[in-house]
C-alpha cells in the first residue's frame, strides 16, 4: 500500500519524533475525519508499505532521521517552497532557510525524489502575474539541479478557506492569467532542466509542454522501486486528481504553518486544542483511545509486483 504523509498535516515538520515513533511501534491510530469515533489501525510494516509520500513545507527535523526510514521504506517528497510573505504563509522560517533545507535534503536522498511544489498559485494587489513570474524564476534559479521536477496549481477558493482569505483581497486566476502563467512556468522551468506538470487542474496546458501530474505518482512509484505497481486511482479525490489510492495517516486541523489558503486548517481553535493533545509517545497524532472508539484493523497489501529497489543515498 502506498502511505500519504500526509496531505492533512506537514508532519516532517512537527510530528517527526512521533512518526519515527510509530515506525519503531509497527502502526498507527487513525481517525476518520467524517466520522471522529470510527479509528483505523494502519500497519507501518515495510512488507505492507510500497512506497510513503511525504507533504512538507519544512522538512528540516525530519532530515536526521532520513538514513533510518531509507533503511526500511522506498520515499519521495512532495515539497511545497512558495515566495509569498508573511501575510499568506506566517509561520514559516525565512526564504533561504527554506532554500538550505530543500538542497540538503535533495543531496541525501537525490534531485528525483523531492518534488518542487510551487503551489497554490494565488493573486492579489500583491502578488500578481508578474510577481509570480519573477518569484517562480527566483526559486527555480536556487533550486537549479536540485529537482527534476516542478508541480504547480491555480488556487480554488474553497468555503473552508473564505475565512481565512477574506481581508486579503484574493481572487482566482482567470483563464488568459492561467496561460500566461504557463507559458512564462514552461520556459523558466525548462531553462533550469525541470519538467512541468500541474496538480488536479482542468485546463489544458500541454502547448506549453506541461502535462497532467499527480502526486501519488504511479510511474514514479515504479521508477523508484524497480516493480510494477498495481494499483487504482484514489476515488477520494476529485476528479481532476490523476493520484493512486493510498492511506493517509495525518489529521485536519493539527498543521501550525497557518497558511491561509489551507483547506486542511479551517479552524484555528482546532489546531490549538490538537497541538496541545499532540503526545509523541501516542498511537494518534492528536489524543488518545476514547471510550467510543471503535478501532477496526486496516486490510493493506502490497500492490508491486518484483524485486523491490533500494534507496540509494547521496
Amino acid at each position: 500500500m502506498i502511505l500519504s504523509v500526509s496531505r492533512r498535516t506537514d508532519i516532517p515538520a512537527f510530528y517527526t519524533q512521533w512518526f519515527m515513533n510509530r515506525i519503531h511501534e509497527g502502526f498507527v491510530l487513525v481517525r476518520n475525519p467524517m466520522n471522529y469515533h470510527q479509528v483505523s489501525q494502519v500497519s507501518l510494516s515495510p512488507d505492507a508499505i510500497d512506497c510513503i509520500v511525504f507533504w512538507s513545507k519544512n522538512a528540516k527535523p525530519m532530515l536526521p532521521y532520513i538514513e533510518k526510514i531509507a533503511e526500511k521504506y522506498t520515499f519521495y517528497f512532495q515539497y511545497t517552497l512558495n515566495g509569498y510573505d508573511q501575510d499568506v504563509e506566517p509561520k514559516l522560517p525565512p526564504i533561504e532557510q527554506k532554500f538550505d533545507t530543500f538542497r540538503h535534503l535533495s543531496s541525501k536522498i537525490g534531485p528525483d525524489r523531492v518534488i518542487w511544489r510551487y503551489d497554490p498559485v494565488l493573486l492579489t494587489e500583491t502578488y500578481t502575474v508578474d510577481w509570480h513570474k519573477e518569484c517562480f524564476s527566483k526559486i527555480a534559479n536556487e533550486l537549479k539541479g536540485c529537482t527534476d521536477t516542478c508541480v504547480f496549481s491555480f488556487i480554488d477558493i474553497y468555503d473552508k478557506i473564505r475565512n481565512n482569505v477574506r481581508n486579503m483581497n484574493l481572487r482566482a486566476c482567470s483563464v488568459e492569467e492561467m496561460n500566461t502563467l504557463a507559458e512564462a512556468f514552461s520556459c523558466i522551468a525548462c531553462e533550469n532542466g525541470m519538467k512541468l506538470q500541474t496538480c488536479a487542474e482542468a485546463i489544458d496546458l500541454d502547448r506549453y509542454g506541461i502535462r497532467h501530474g499527480c502526486c501519488v505518482d504511479g510511474e514514479l512509484i515504479q521508477k523508484l522501486t524497480g516493480c510494477t505497481l498495481k494499483a487504482k486511482k484514489d476515488k477520494n479525490q476529485r476528479a481532476e486528481c490523476g493520484c493512486l489510492e493510498s492511506i493517509d495517516i495525518g489529521q485536519y486541523n493539527t498543521c501550525r504553518h497557518g497558511c491561509k489558503y489551507c483547506y486542511a486548517n479551517f479552524n484555528p481553535a482546532s489546531v490549538e486544542t490538537f497541538s496541545r493533545q499532540h503526545d509523541p509517545a501516542s498511537p494518534f497524532l492528536a489524543g488518545s483511545l476514547e471510550s467510543s472508539d471503535k478501532v477496526t484493523q486496516r486490510k493493506m497489501k502490497t500492490m508491486l509486483e518484483g524485486a523491490q529497489g533500494q534507496l540509494k543515498l547521496f
